[in-house]
């Protein structure tokens, strides 16, 4: 009896491990495809990968974390309708929270997500989107202090903030040396991990001497 149920044990064992091995390389397929894809179609292509990596790992948050991200990445390139994709990513990063609530990186998405919505009509959106935008960085930041990516979307936002509303280089540079210096220390917790962002600070940094 006991030999069965410790080979039962082992087959549980390796069934999971497949499950794992599949679930990595889909994933780490997906995001080289990603870093390669140039054009809309082939963006929303790899977006879509991602969801279907999520609806089939019921557990993972990272395929519809990064399906967001990359829906509100065509967002702000304007590669599609603007706001459509905001929604989008909206709807899928909700998903993402539903597995792993109060999560830095999903957090940051957020206030991405927020922004996009933001800059379709700066005039009339920004009490609402752009208060949220801040909100989701300000919890990003408390959900993981060693995060740099937070503090690169303050400083994205400080620095295309016109001076005469508190942004500008004097305000965004503290923010975006605090990125530098996470990003100094910042090792991704698994090779599926968000690494992103330290390509986005450094100009601010250069500019903002």
């Amino acid at each position: 009896m006991k030999q069965i149920i410790f080979g039962l044990f082992i087959i549980i064992a390796l069934q999971t491990q497949a499950q794992s091995d599949k679930y990595t390389s889909a994933m780490v397929a997906a995001l080289s495809e990603l870093k390669d894809a140039k054009v809309a179609d082939d963006i929303n292509a790899v977006a879509a990968k991602f969801i279907r990596i999520g609806d089939a790992e019921k557990n993972q948050w990272l395929p519809y974390y990064y399906a967001a991200l990359t829906k509100a990445r065509m967002s702000f390139m304007h590669f599609g309708n603007p706001d459509d994709l905001a929604d989008e990513a909206n709807t899928i990063i909700a998903k993402a929270e539903a597995i792993s609530a109060n999560n830095s990186e999903i957090l940051c998405v957020k206030s991405m997500i927020s922004s996009c919505k933001l800059l379709v009509d700066p005039q009339s959106r920004w009490q609402e989107y752009g208060a949220k935008s801040n909100q989701f960085i300000a919890q990003s930041k408390a959900a993981d202090s060693t995060n740099p990516r937070p503090w690169v979307l303050e400083a994205m936002g400080l620095k295309n903030m016109p001076e005469q509303f508190g942004g500008g280089c004097k305000r965004a540079k503290p923010s975006a040396e605090k990125a530098e210096a996470l990003y100094s220390i910042f090792k991704a917790a698994s090779e599926l991990a968000p690494t992103w962002g330290k390509d986005l600070v450094d100009p601010i940094i250069a500019e903002c001497k």
